[in-house]
């Protein structure tokens, strides 16, 4: 296999030429706003299998972007995809991201309770008073939570990214965002992660640029 000889500036479009002419190979043309986000995963994974197992809600992208412009906080589930969101971009619109899975007072409450630090995490960003994206990429617990809280009407999310990654739950977890009617962008199956919540983050955040 022969090396190629690309600037270092456009390595990121090149990849995302190759990937687009192989989805194309497949078949698959994506159009519309979800597109970018899509392929921003299978850039993210090289896997090409996000491009039939990510779901999105009726009016997803719009319902995210509204969110991102009116300051939302991004919550997460790991430092990893709080690590790989990009501040600065979101930070045009008043937003942050946060992460409440090291604090210590979170895991002596998870201790305690006999419940995972991930569910106390997301009890956390529930007290936040602004909009709140969650983008979980590791724990169907916080994802289970979240669920149980819409079910029981006592909070109700403004939007779940729901990638978990993994064997325990994580299917099923997926399944009950999707079937809650919170807003979502949830990817069905096994597969996801930390980098993948960043990647639909970031994707979003992108899309935004132009518009």
């Amino acid at each position: 296999m022969q090396i190629s000889h690309i600037q270092p500036a456009d390595i990121e479009k090149e990849s995302f030429r190759i990937l687009t002419e192989e989805l194309a190979g497949m078949g698959i043309v994506l159009t519309g706003d979800t597109a970018s986000v899509i392929k921003r995963c299978i850039h993210t994974t090289a896997d090409f299998d996000y491009a039939s197992t990510l779901v999105f809600s009726d009016g997803a992208m719009d319902g995210i972007r509204t969110l991102i412009r009116s300051g939302a906080t991004i919550v997460t589930d790991t430092n990893m995809a709080l690590s790989g969101i990009n501040k600065k971009e979101l930070a045009r619109y008043g937003g942050d991201v946060r992460c409440f899975m090291a604090d210590d007072d979170v895991a002596a409450e998870a201790k305690e309770r006999g419940i995972t630090r991930a569910s106390i995490s997301m009890e956390r960003a529930m007290k936040l008073d602004r909009p709140v994206i969650f983008a979980i990429g590791n724990a169907p617990t916080a994802l289970i939570t979240l669920s149980e809280h819409a079910g029981s009407g006592e909070y109700v999310p403004d939007f779940v990214i729901g990638v978990p990654v993994g064997f325990v739950n994580v299917e099923a977890a997926k399944e009950l965002i999707i079937a809650s009617g919170i807003p979502h962008i949830v990817n069905r199956g096994r597969k996801g992660g930390s980098n993948v919540a960043a990647a639909i983050c970031n994707a979003v955040l992108y899309s935004m640029r132009d518009s």
